[in-house]
């Protein structure tokens, strides 16, 4: 068997786990190594004591921040937080999630509308556009960049876990970090030399998440338990015994719980208009 053909098998296998099913792959289909290294994320929280070298931290950091940009606006930052008191008091907000002290490297991603502001001003041009695209722009922008930071770090063997929880402590992290206003925190990103193989977590049906020309979730509540069964399964339960409780349910619980009520008025603060 070649190593298109091999690595063409894995990708369907990859994707198998996943989803549970695997689309056709093309015949003679070039990047098929590129497509199976994204197929195969993982989230890593446990890593090798070993460091991260800063060149090579730098070089995935310049690699990430050559994705693509809303317009040209390049709305996106990232912050290497080398210091340790820094990196402690982040890590001390959150307690639960002990690998952000302990991961060799971690990288603050931020959305920044004030870039835009200030050459309006340079050039004494009006903003026009203190509406909630403002921030809109600046926060994918932001995810732009913190998906290329996880698949270059990846492409070099590192591991990640991106901390979204960093946005329930925002006012506070924007005020460890002096991030002015316009600019504010849109995750964590822990890196490291993954301790052990990753693990494919098994996602929703392509037939939920991907779409030909309409949206149509007539199905989801049926789709929702099926795959709440083929997740159990895969993580060792038995969807029959009574304790067991699926991806659906654990999600609802969470949200049933209010979470970053504040986070509207923190962003309001940082000079956004969202309406």
């Amino acid at each position: 068997m070649s190593t298109q053909d091999t690595t063409g098998e894995d990708l369907r296998t990859s994707l198998q786990q996943r989803f549970g099913e695997a689309p056709s792959i093309p015949e003679g289909l070039k990047g098929l190594d590129v497509l199976l290294g994204l197929a195969n994320h993982s989230t890593h929280r446990k890593y090798r004591t070993e460091a991260v070298p800063r060149d090579l931290l730098r070089l995935v950091a310049t690699v990430a921040l050559s994705a693509p940009s809303k317009s040209d606006l390049q709305q996106a930052d990232i912050v290497e937080i080398a210091d340790a008191d820094i990196r402690r008091a982040i890590a001390d907000l959150i307690p639960a999630m002990p690998w952000i002290a302990l991961a060799p490297a971690f990288l603050v991603i931020c959305g920044n509308g004030r870039r835009l502001l200030e050459a309006s001003a340079l050039h004494g041009e009006t903003f026009a556009n203190r509406h909630l695209d403002h921030f809109f722009n600046a926060s994918v922008d932001a995810a732009l960049v913190l998906q290329n930071l996880i698949v270059a770090a990846e492409a070099v063997g590192l591991g990640t876990c991106p901390i979204s929880v960093i946005r329930n402590h925002a006012a506070i992290v924007s005020g460890i970090l002096d991030l002015p206003d316009h600019v504010f925190p849109v995750a964590g990103l822990c890196l490291g030399w993954p301790e052990a193989e990753g693990r494919i977590s098994p996602r929703l049906p392509l037939s939920q998440t991907l779409h030909r020309d309409r949206h149509d979730d007539s199905q989801l509540a049926s789709e929702l338990m099926a795959y709440d069964e083929r997740r159990g399964r895969r993580d060792g339960w038995d969807p029959s015994d009574p304790d067991f409780i699926g991806w659906s349910r654990a999600k609802a619980r969470m949200y049933a719980e209010e979470q970053r009520q504040d986070f509207g008025a923190f962003v309001s603060d940082k000079g956004f208009q969202l309406i």
